[in-house]
């Protein structure tokens, strides 16, 4: 019998490519080759939202068909999801918000996870638990690169993933700051090329996506 995989093939989700490409998935048919898209176009590392009764699906035949990419689930936002997702064979955990009741679960599993932050005080009281990885969601709205800007200089421990209305456009903006390792965003999975099942496009887009630098 051979071992499963490692939860990850790197220090941390931040470190597989400089965007995390967060799916929200319909039909759990298109994942397997939007995975092996996206793959293909270098970003391993692919969040599946638990926004549809589709992604426990998809993260379950990404894990089985798609051995080189890393999947992890997103939306996690109650114990008993963290205890489903590891059974479908997700490698990492993203929340858009946490409670200790959360994290404590998040933990437990053993999988890598990004807690969502979007103020001072929740960073501060992650930090006060020992983590130091975060998702900084909505990115955009809760006050951009000026926000995380402002949070390097007294809390430089800690480091984000920012993500929500972040497109190609401001990427390298935010991959610029200091204290963000990666960006998440949708924007290499549009709906109209996994409708037309164009593989080829979202792999060109994943390629751009995975070139992006700091500006």
């Amino acid at each position: 019998m051979t071992s499963p995989p490692p939860f990850l093939p790197a220090a941390s989700v931040m470190d597989l490519a400089p965007v995390v490409p967060v799916l929200v998935v319909e039909d759990a048919a298109d994942a397997v080759p939007v995975a092996r898209a996206l793959v293909a176009g270098g970003l391993p590392g692919i969040e599946v939202t638990l926004r549809t009764p589709a992604a426990l699906d998809a993260i379950r035949e990404i894990s089985r068909a798609v051995p080189e990419a890393v999947v992890g689930a997103g939306t996690v936002i109650a114990p008993d999801q963290v205890a489903a997702c590891a059974a479908a064979g997700a490698r990492f955990l993203v929340s858009p918000g946490w409670t200790d009741v959360l994290l404590t679960a998040m933990r437990a599993s053993g999988m890598p996870f990004l807690p969502g932050v979007s103020t001072t005080s929740e960073v501060v009281a992650l930090l006060e638990r020992g983590v130091r990885e975060m998702k900084f969601f909505p990115a955009q709205a809760a006050g951009g690169t000026a926000y995380l800007r402002s949070l390097a200089g007294p809390l430089p421990q800690a480091r984000f993933c920012p993500t929500g209305g972040i497109g190609p456009d401001s990427a390298a903006e935010f991959l610029a700051l200091p204290n963000v390792g990666c960006v998440g965003g949708s924007w290499m999975v549009p709906a109209e090329a996994v409708a037309a099942r164009d593989w080829g496009r979202i792999e060109g887009l994943a390629r751009a996506a995975s070139y992006l630098t700091a500006s």
